[in-house]
């Protein structure tokens, strides 16, 4: 069976974020854990991107699933398209907010 990530990698969220407790039966997210409160910021942290309960937060799956070689790359993508298409469309703030987003979440990986 193919996994998109390991235990070793879910006991490393958990540290960084403890509401992610591992049901060592399941393997399924405590969902009597504290929950996150979903945000409006839609640049920072959009309720959207967060799991059905709030408490993981999509980029940080997408991180733990990858190598950091992998992430790094996902990022700069991620930058480049909010780049690429800024002056396109109505939310063009936002969108050069997401590109900084996404280049900061990529300095992060050098920390």
């Amino acid at each position: 069976m193919d996994t998109w990530t390991t235990p070793s990698v879910w006991r490393d969220l958990q540290k960084k974020y403890p509401a992610m407790a591992i049901d060592d039966r399941t393997t399924k997210i405590n969902t009597k854990s504290t929950v996150i409160e979903p945000s409006k910021d839609m640049v920072n942290s959009p309720s959207h991107y967060t799991a059905g309960d709030g408490s993981i937060e999509c980029i940080d799956a997408i991180e733990a699933s990858m190598t950091v070689e992998a992430f790094r790359g996902y990022c700069k993508g991620a930058a480049l398209k909010y780049l690429w298409r800024y002056e396109r469309k109505s939310k063009s703030l936002e969108d050069l907010k997401k590109a900084q987003w996404y280049q900061n979440r990529l300095i992060s990986t050098y920390d």
